[in-house]
């Protein structure tokens, strides 16, 4: 999880270094499918969401939102894939959080047409969202208790190496 973490902090910082310094502010180059790379500040939570919001109400969903995340994968962090997800969401909001405390604002540069410009750590956040979901509604949980072992019978009695019926399919 923190390798993911880490990776999308860097590629999202490094991406937003080449748009500032690239573009002026404001400045909108074509790319395709009427897609704009753009130099464009968010002062919102992602995709704009909450743009007219104060700072301190961006983070402090940002806050409860990540901590509620480490949390379930403290938790329960044997499911499936669970890494993967909470370190794409948690880079992803570190990479913006990075942008707001140092420039009050996050750098956003590709432009879709009908939809909010958004950058690398939004799109991580999303696809991390969307792993986090798919893992809540599909794999089974773990108990921190749970062990690998020999199961036991219908009856709750694990059989012995040794009993010679441990091997036989038993029949009630």
């Amino acid at each position: 999880m923190l390798v993911v973490c880490g990776l999308v902090i860097a590629l999202d910082q490094i991406t937003k270094g080449l748009i500032t310094s690239s573009l002026s502010p404001g400045e909108r180059t074509h790319l395709v499918l009427g897609f704009e790379l753009a130099r464009v500040t968010n002062s919102g939570i992602a995709f704009g969401l909450l743009d007219e919001g104060s700072d301190a109400l961006v983070l402090a969903i940002t806050a409860a939102a990540l901590v509620l995340v480490i949390g379930w994968f403290a938790l329960d962090p044997r499911r499936p894939l669970l890494w993967l997800g909470v370190g794409l969401l948690v880079g992803g909001a570190f990479g913006n959080l990075i942008d707001r405390i140092r420039q009050g604002a996050v750098t956003d540069f590709l432009d879709p047409p009908l939809w909010p410009a958004f950058n690398l750590a939004d799109v991580s956040i999303t696809v991390g969202v969307v792993v986090i979901a798919l893992i809540a509604f599909t794999a089974p949980a773990h108990s921190a208790s749970e062990e690998p072992g020999p199961r036991s019978d219908e009856r709750g009695h694990t059989p012995k190496a040794s009993d010679p019926s441990a091997s036989e399919a038993s029949d009630p």
